[in-house]
């Protein structure tokens, strides 16, 4: 049985509805896998959050491994707030406690979801992980706040998510699964022509601190995004599971082929939605 990784540090309830969205299809025969553990980067009582999460976790019966980051090392931690090489120290050394707790996991993949720590080398070269980030491969880089603020300064016509490979420069990894959605036609339209307005008087950066993420256009964008980050989540593991796709030497593999690029989800993201 396919056996896949899990990687949070459970803070809120994106964390948990993708945990649950997992489960779901793993127990509804829609994902043919096993969890194969749940990592969390805090401990019981570090936080409210990701003591739900914790706590859920254990109700699923999933094997559980914690180990609080806000505990570990918090001298060496804030003395890397000003110096890069101590915080470098900070993540190696709490990575490798990390992988000496999970030994060598029998799982073919590693998810991060809602993982809010940034990995070292060691432990990127330790598992094959991926991540989920709110752009498409050719779009913006930054939180999704900065990328939705990025698109409409750009007058883009798309935007999208993908889950990507983990290496140690954030958000660098090459792109592995990806879904796209238009944010033009239809309601996006008429907001489109509002922000052009708007613009005739203010410039974006005015709008975006006075209006902030309630701002209709910026707020349709992250509507239609969030609405596929979990399908694009559930689908990538499935494809995965399914070996419609496999990572080799951290080449992707569809149908036997390296692919030059990736895996486009699109279709399988648009059913899931339409169900």
């Amino acid at each position: 049985m396919y056996k896949i990784g899990w990687f949070s540090t459970g803070r809120g309830q994106g964390s948990l509805n993708l945990l649950h969205a997992i489960v779901a299809a793993i127990k509804n025969g829609r994902i043919k896998a096993d969890m194969g553990f749940v990592f969390c980067s805090r401990e019981q009582g570090d936080a409210e959050g990701s003591d739900r999460y914790i706590k859920q976790v254990r109700d699923y019966g999933l094997p559980l491994f914690c180990f609080s980051s806000k505990r570990f090392k918090p001298d060496l931690r804030r003395q890397g707030i000003q110096d890069p090489a101590a915080l470098a120290r900070w993540r190696r050394d709490y990575d490798r406690e990390v992988m000496q707790q999970l030994g060598a996991p029998d799982v073919s993949i590693t998810v991060l979801a809602g993982y809010m720590l940034v990995l070292g080398p060691e432990m990127c070269a330790s598992y094959d992980m991926v991540n989920l980030h709110p752009a498409a491969p050719t779009g913006p880089a930054g939180t999704w706040q900065e990328v939705i603020w990025q698109l409409i300064g750009q007058r883009a016509h798309e935007s999208g998510n993908m889950m990507h490979l983990v290496i140690e420069e954030l958000d660098k990894g090459p792109p592995i699964t990806y879904g796209t959605f238009p944010i033009r036609g239809g309601a996006f339209d008429m907001l489109w022509a509002d922000m052009e307005e708007n613009l005739r008087h203010k410039t974006l950066q005015e709008i975006a601190r006075e209006q902030g993420e309630q701002q209709p256009l910026f707020a349709k964008i992250r509507q239609e995004g969030a609405r596929r980050e979990i399908p694009l989540v559930v689908q990538t593991v499935k494809a995965f599971a399914d070996g419609k796709i496999y990572l080799k030497d951290r080449h992707i593999i569809a149908d036997g082929k390296p692919l030059a690029g990736p895996y486009c989800l699109n279709d399988d993201i648009e059913r899931e939605l339409a169900q």
